[in-house]
């Protein structure tokens, strides 16, 4: 009686395995779906091509003239500086390092802005500038009084849709480019945030727009400045490339001071990856322009109630170099140079690179690739074309006809025009 007992029990465990062992093979991931290949599969076909004359124009980072990546020599100094101090390795307040953010709005907005100078700007230290966005879109959705929707660029860079939706904002979109011209659709602009809801939040690119790299004139800055008062809408400041775009950081700057000058109280998220070359380091800030001293104590208390379950604390070692070069002055007028030598260099190639496309008798018109600005470029080329680039000539790009200048070098521009040349006609 008892072995039957022990049988039937031995039976039912095993029965009972049989079950959450099944229940075990089925992946609780089983219906994840397969997403889109990121920017870097661009990289991995790269890779794979064994080609030693292929060309890589999809990363958006700063490279050489010998396409290699460049650490500026001001970083080299500072963080050569950091490490010889001998500091400790303690968190960072949840705003992140006091001297660097302090720098940071002074390099945005201006020593002599009087938001600064009246004390009513909030800023936090982020994780770079896409950290800086994802703040300010958190922000937003929590606290603008207005409708939760904010109009982007069309085109615009990939993660802001990603940023702002999984933010809970509904992003909407805004005529900019004009595949026509390859340049500016201002008319299209205008009448847009004309006719947008009042008090729409509106994401603008300071400088060097990616991925176009066109951006409007201070004239032009002036009319969309008219246009956002006009319909009381809120600005969203993305300035990824001061600095960077033109060589001069105070004019790269001019749109966000321009709007601070009339009245306007933007947000406005930086990075110091391209001007610093501090990719890997995800050094950021996001800011916000309060109307007081007192407000800005209430908006600064619910950042840090934001950012608390997101991270924390950010890295201090960036912040760190970052500090250093914007608060030693013969390390910051080294870094200005150095600033305007990458920028320099991305123009060069510009004009190497439609200068080569004209030698070769291309009927095209190729002015747009000198009259844009900053590391990125729209060609105008078509999919098909890009794919004829890839294939036939390895060189390796966006589907959109965009491309990082900054992959150009002068050994490798003459094969480039080469190529655009053949796939063009």
């Amino acid at each position: 009686m008892l072995a039957s007992s022990r049988t039937v029990l031995r039976q039912a465990a095993s029965k009972q395995f049989t079950v959450k062992a099944g229940a075990r093979s089925v992946s609780a991931w089983s219906q994840v779906p397969q997403g889109p290949p990121a920017i870097l599969g661009i990289t991995e076909a790269f890779k794979a091509d064994s080609n030693s004359e292929k060309i890589n124009l999809g990363v958006g980072a700063y490279r050489d003239d010998k396409g290699k990546p460049f650490v500026l020599p001001s970083v080299k100094q500072a963080e050569k500086k950091i490490v010889e101090s001998n500091l400790d390795k303690e968190y960072a307040g949840i705003t992140g390092v006091p001297a660097f953010t302090k720098a940071a709005l002074q390099l945005a907005y201006g020593p002599d802005s009087a938001p600064i100078k009246e004390d009513r700007v909030v800023i936090t230290q982020s994780i770079s500038g896409t950290g800086a966005l994802r703040i300010g879109g958190a922000f937003l959705e929590r606290f603008y009084p207005g409708a939760k929707t904010i109009y982007i660029p069309n085109p615009s860079w990939a993660n802001h849709n990603a940023v702002f939706k999984d933010s809970g904002l509904k992003v909407e979109k805004y005529r900019y480019y004009n595949k026509d011209t390859i340049g500016l659709d201002f008319e299209g602009m205008l009448a847009d945030l004309k006719s947008i809801p009042k008090g729409s939040i509106v994401l603008l690119h300071a400088c060097a727009h990616n991925p176009t790299g066109v951006d409007p004139t201070e004239d032009q800055w002036r009319q969309i400045a008219n246009a956002v008062k006009e319909g009381e809408h809120f600005p969203f400041f993305d300035m990824a490339y001061q600095g960077f775009a033109s060589g001069n950081t105070d004019k790269d700057a001019f749109a966000l001071r321009h709007f601070i000058k009339e009245g306007l109280r933007p947000v406005l998220a930086q990075s110091f990856a391209k001007n610093m070359g501090l990719y890997g380091e995800r050094v950021g800030a996001f800011s916000v322009v309060c109307e007081s001293a007192e407000e800005k104590k209430r908006v600064d208390s619910q950042i840090k109630i934001l950012v608390r379950p997101l991270y924390s604390n950010p890295p201090v070692h960036g912040a760190r170099i970052a500090s250093e070069i914007l608060n030693d002055p013969a390390l910051n007028k080294q870094w200005l140079g150095e600033v305007k030598d990458m920028a320099d260099r991305i123009i060069t190639m510009r004009a190497l690179l439609k200068e080569n496309l004209e030698k070769l008798g291309s009927k095209h018109d190729w002015s747009h690739i000198t009259s844009q600005i900053g590391m990125f470029a729209y060609t105008g080329l078509k999919p098909e074309q890009m794919e004829a680039l890839a294939k036939e000539h390895s060189v390796y790009a966006t589907k959109d006809g965009r491309i990082s200048v900054a992959g150009i070098t002068s050994g490798n521009v003459k094969r480039l025009a080469e190529s655009i040349y053949k796939v063009t006609g």
